[in-house]
């Protein structure tokens, strides 16, 4: 019997010498783990905080905040350039941006919770809870086919936001056909929100979304303490161009926030948290193809999606005009960046950012077709205000006869031209418009643009000359027949 004891004895030894061997293994893979994921993050916030600065300064852009996630934690909060271009304010991590469309997947998590607690069915048509037909012309019974799932994949059938000053808003096409983003469809389904909950939309994400998730510093409405927080907006050329302060949410673009408040919501995303499986999951389950010639763009339920090889990215921009802000995220990895930038060029640099932060390809961004920083365009742009435009046109032209790729299109000069009338550089810009007209003789469109640059320059003669011109190839070119009888008219 003591023999057997003995024996026993020796065996489970032996079992918890294992044990613990093995579990000192574990600890050390995960602790070798730990330490590559530290290494490899410090690597590419390295890289970024080399490569920011520089790219801030080729784009002109004042200020940036960046928020980088690596395993589903926050690794890294940078903030670079001024809040104010005029009074040299610089960024810092409490800064406030505009999140401009970044507002949207926000609300849509928000949205998702009632779906949860059983107050809101995906594919219920919104006008029933709301009691009414909205905005939607009177007749249009398409409107029994908007629900909380088209709006969120915007496949509402709505523009993104109705012609101004209009009281109706349209449907282009059934809803469901296909995507078109919307954010009148977000304002729709804000509308049923606040209907169900009886709480205004700040109200109901602040105690819903905001607050749970450590978000102290957002908000959909302008509250006085952004006075010192919140960053201002510029031009494309760095200028201040004021501030938004809404009085009312705007589901689809009014949030006010910071790269750490708006990491805390991403870290929610990629662990899955506040939400019932099923319910997270559809969020990054494709529901509609967004461009045939990008098969792998999709979008799920308040998010783009980049269905890969290597797993599912997803991903959202935003663009108020004069502010910028993007967000890339990998379910699998958990690895995420986003950033917010206070001026108009924010998203020419993305591509060079992802690269750094989070790699791998992201055909989203061709999708967008945003300007690149240092594209034909903004080079010659550049060289027009520091030289005139005759000798760096003469240059372009002279460029583009040796590669075809310098070829700048027609929508880009045009760009560069309105770029130069809001500088006061009218001679220059109607130099960049008759360069579109020699290269697009048959556009009515160039005509009436360099109508406009001769009538800012008070020479009606020839830019009504112009808008005859510009009318002759577009008779329906109605700001064209606009400005002809403002011009005629004594």
């Amino acid at each position: 019997m003591l023999k057997h004891t003995s024996f026993l004895c020796l065996l489970i030894l032996g079992l918890c010498s294992r044990a613990e061997l093995s579990a000192q293994t574990a600890s050390n893979s995960r602790a070798q783990l730990s330490a590559q994921t530290t290494d490899s993050s410090q690597t590419r916030i390295d890289q970024l905080k080399k490569d920011i600065p520089d790219l801030m300064q080729k784009a002109d852009i004042p200020g940036l905040s960046i928020a980088l996630i690596h395993d589903g934690q926050l690794v890294w909060t940078g903030s670079f350039g001024y809040a104010n271009t005029e009074t040299k304010k610089p960024v810092t991590d409490e800064t406030l941006f505009e999140a401009a469309s970044l507002s949207k997947p926000v609300f849509a998590y928000g949205v998702l919770k009632l779906v949860d607690k059983g107050q809101l069915d995906l594919d219920t048509p919104l006008n029933k809870y709301l009691g009414n037909n909205y905005d939607v012309a009177p007749g249009d019974n398409r409107i029994n086919l908007i629900t909380a799932r088209r709006v969120l994949s915007h496949t509402s059938g709505f523009p993104n936001w109705r012609p101004q000053d209009s009281k109706t808003l349209p449907i282009n096409f059934t809803p469901g056909e296909k995507f078109s983003y919307s954010g009148e469809g977000m304002v729709y389904l804000s509308k049923v929100i606040e209907k169900i909950t009886g709480l205004s939309l700040e109200d109901y994400m602040q105690r819903e979304v905001l607050q749970p998730l450590g978000m102290r510093s957002s908000s959909y409405i302008w509250q006085d303490r952004f006075d010192t927080l919140k960053s201002y907006k510029h031009d494309e050329f760095g200028h201040p161009s004021g501030r938004w302060q809404p009085k009312e949410g705007n589901a689809a673009a009014s949030l006010a926030t910071n790269a750490t408040d708006y990491a805390r919501f991403l870290i929610a995303m990629l662990n899955g948290n506040g939400l019932k499986t099923t319910t997270w999951r559809q969020m990054f389950t494709p529901q509609i193809r967004v461009n045939e010639k990008y098969p792998q763009v999709a979008w799920g339920l308040g998010w783009g999606l980049e269905t890969m090889d290597n797993g599912v990215w997803f991903w959202h921009w935003g663009d108020n005009g004069d502010t910028k802000a993007y967000i890339t995220a990998q379910l699998d990895t958990k690895n995420a960046v986003v950033y917010f930038a206070n001026g108009a060029n924010g998203l020419s640099i993305t591509q060079e950012v992802l690269a750094d932060a989070i790699g791998g390809e992201h055909p989203a961004l061709a999708h967008l077709s945003y300007q690149r920083y240092n594209s034909p365009a903004r080079t010659l742009l550049k060289s027009i205000l520091t030289e005139g435009a005759a000798p760096a046109l003469a240059r372009y032209q002279q460029q583009r006869q040796l590669d075809t790729t310098q070829k700048i299109s027609e929508n880009d000069i045009n760009s560069m031209g309105y770029s130069l009338l809001r500088l006061k550089h009218i001679d220059d810009a109607i130099i960049v418009f008759k360069t579109n007209t020699q290269d697009f003789p048959g556009s009515w469109n160039v005509w009436d643009s360099l109508a406009e640059g001769y009538a800012n320059k008070g020479d009606k003669k020839t830019a009504i000359k112009y808008y005859e011109q510009s009318l002759s190839l577009n008779p329906d070119n109605k700001n064209g027949a606009e400005q002809l009888k403002k011009l005629r008219t004594p």
